[in-house]
């Protein structure tokens, strides 16, 4: 995969040479890339926003130079180009599966009050959001978004189904973790992990995960495959949560 992201300010993106991301890029399975948008304007002065028409507080960062700093760095290729915007929809780890089955992602980062809105209509393809909050600029978005579809790709992570079996993978959250010592501090690792029987675990863990997703993010569960034993799974916490909180 190649992630091409259009900033303002490149220097923020150290940290994608760090860990996975690092792995990605030194196994040869992604290829990232920073752009400065100042190299894209034609004053002297490398003006990248101006006042608004209409009047108003701040600045919008012109169309003139953002669209030809896409049109430069995508050449004639087609693949998404994608805007970081508050006024996008939300990311979430389905969206993450959407983006990895591109073998190219533009990336366009926003700064001050936004982008002359003539930047959407003429090359951005999606838009897209961390949640419902605004963020200074769209480098943060940026990586977040990167890091969760570089994941999904083949041969990142060390384990093979290592993405597959992640929180939000299958609707749930991942069910807890334990490693060595067995003990610490009064607190020991659950026997049945420990025991060696592939299907016990398997069946543990599923049911340890439903428990946190109810726990947690119980709004998940709607939108979870489940099977009969998650059902009653499920309705034996909510069973055992009115025994020690009944209700009212």
């Amino acid at each position: 995969m190649q992630i091409d992201v259009l900033t303002l300010f490149p220097e923020m993106f150290a940290p994608m040479n760090h860990s996975m991301m690092w792995k990605a890029r030194d196994r040869g399975i992604l290829a990232f890339n920073t752009h400065d948008i100042r190299d894209y304007t034609e004053t002297k002065y490398r003006q990248v926003d101006d006042t608004p028409y209409g009047g108003g507080g701040g600045m919008v960062m012109k169309a003139d130079v953002v669209v030809r700093a896409v049109e430069a760095v995508r050449g004639q290729e087609a693949c998404p180009v994608i805007l970081l915007s508050a006024q996008g929809r939300v990311f979430n780890h389905h969206i993450a599966l959407e983006l990895a089955q591109h073998p190219r992602i533009i990336f366009l980062c926003g700064h001050y009050e936004g982008f002359d809105d003539r930047v959407r209509q003429l090359v951005a393809t999606d838009d897209i959001s961390l949640g419902d909050y605004v963020l200074t600029g769209g480098e943060l978005a940026a990586m977040v978004i990167s890091d969760a579809i570089v994941r999904q790709l083949d041969g990142v992570l060390g384990a093979e189904d290592g993405a597959q079996n992640e929180s939000h993978a299958d609707g749930l959250l991942e069910h807890p973790h334990y490693t060595r010592p067995t003990e610490f501090r009064g607190l020991s690792v659950p026997e049945v992990l420990t025991q060696g029987n592939h299907a016990e675990i398997a069946r543990w863990r599923r049911r340890e995960s439903l428990r946190v997703t109810w726990e947690s993010r119980p709004d998940l569960l709607a939108r979870a495959q489940l099977s009969e034993e998650d059902r009653y799974a499920l309705a034996e916490f909510a069973l055992h949560a009115a025994q020690k909180r009944p209700l009212k």
